[in-house]
């Protein structure tokens, strides 16, 4: 591994410190090494909050060694105003030298300019260092804003006959197929997704409240899929705990392409992940229309012999593992 790679992949270490914070930013990592000795790190703040290149400037105690540095990061130095300066512009500032990047960032109020402008004002710029693990890390990010629509991550547990759900129940309440783990880890999820989205039989017949409570994180934007607003504010979807958005015959056509339409309202709103945690129906609304990036999948030891059967999917299996009595299936869309 050279030094370049080296350090791009201390920036990803670092980068995942952001992870459910930045949203709907990208989780940016970036060091500064000077003399093969890192002299600054730092990641992407809360959202409105300093980037990570000048959370790694700022982290450094000797400004003047930075005329002799390498920047690392991530992905490319934003070169315009939002909630914060441009990054480019402070790199100049501080005149390092050097900039390695791990891949170019398709924002179209960047996309390569950042770079221009580094390179214009007489840095020595090298991009593409572990670009394949760079674009990976920035999954969400890259997928809102080249598939103008959330990265989308399908979530179900199964029984080890093959069914999600018990053909009837007498409680108003979720019949886990997961044990205690297999459910902490799911809220260690919510939290690092910016949406969660269910639909109208799963609240009826489980009453969720599709927040963080054996995690700790921010709760994610819950999407309800409630056609005919059936759905009364004594569900526990609608409590003060999370903002909730309702899906409904007022804002979309049922009958056509629902997943698209939904996509539609979720980029509009600036989420750019979330996860499926339907029932079999809205799971495979999202599946037919080949809208989906990551399936996760958990199989119990439990066994229904009858009741609603799993959804039906193709992907490609990229890992597998036990949980206690679970195990859990990830899968990517082919």
């Amino acid at each position: 591994m050279s030094n370049h790679e080296t350090y791009i992949k201390r920036c990803l270490e670092i980068a995942k410190n952001g992870l459910g914070f930045t949203r709907p930013n990208p989780m940016v990592g970036s060091v500064i090494v000077y003399k093969n000795k890192i002299i600054g790190e730092g990641y992407t703040s809360k959202y409105g909050g300093n980037h990570a290149e000048v959370n790694a400037i700022n982290s450094v105690l000797n400004k003047s060694l930075l005329k002799e540095a390498t920047l690392y990061v991530t992905l490319e130095p934003c070169s315009h105003f939002g909630k914060t300066p441009p990054c480019s512009d402070l790199i100049i500032k501080h005149q390092i030298p050097n900039v390695v990047i791990g891949c170019v960032d398709y924002n179209k109020k960047v996309a390569g300019k950042g770079i221009e402008k580094l390179k214009n004002a007489g840095c020595n710029v090298t991009v593409g260092v572990l670009e394949d693990d760079c674009k990976n890390h920035h999954k969400r990010f890259f997928t809102f804003h080249n598939k103008k629509r959330p990265y989308i991550i399908l979530k179900w547990a199964e029984t080890a006959d093959g069914f999600i759900a018990p053909k009837t129940k007498n409680e108003l309440k979720p019949v886990w197929i997961t044990n205690k783990f297999s459910r902490q880890l799911v809220h260690k999820w919510r939290t690092e997704e910016q949406a969660i989205l269910v639909g109208t039989n799963t609240v009826i017949k489980d009453n969720p409240s599709l927040t963080v409570r054996d995690w700790t994180g921010l709760n994610p934007i819950r999407v309800v899929i409630d056609k005919d607003n059936k759905l009364t504010k004594k569900y526990a979807v609608f409590n003060d705990e999370a903002e909730t958005v309702v899906i409904s015959k007022g804002n979309i056509d049922f009958n056509d392409h629902i997943a698209k339409q939904i996509c539609d309202i979720l980029f509009k709103k600036n989420i750019n992940s979330i996860i499926i945690e339907g029932g079999t129906k809205t799971l495979q609304t999202f599946i037919d229309e080949n809208l989906w990036d990551e399936a996760r999948v958990f199989t119990g030891s439990t066994l229904f012999k009858n009741g609603v059967k799993a959804p039906k999917f193709s992907g490609n299996s990229i890992s597998e593992e036990k949980i206690n009595t679970n195990s859990l299936k990830i899968y990517l869309n082919d």
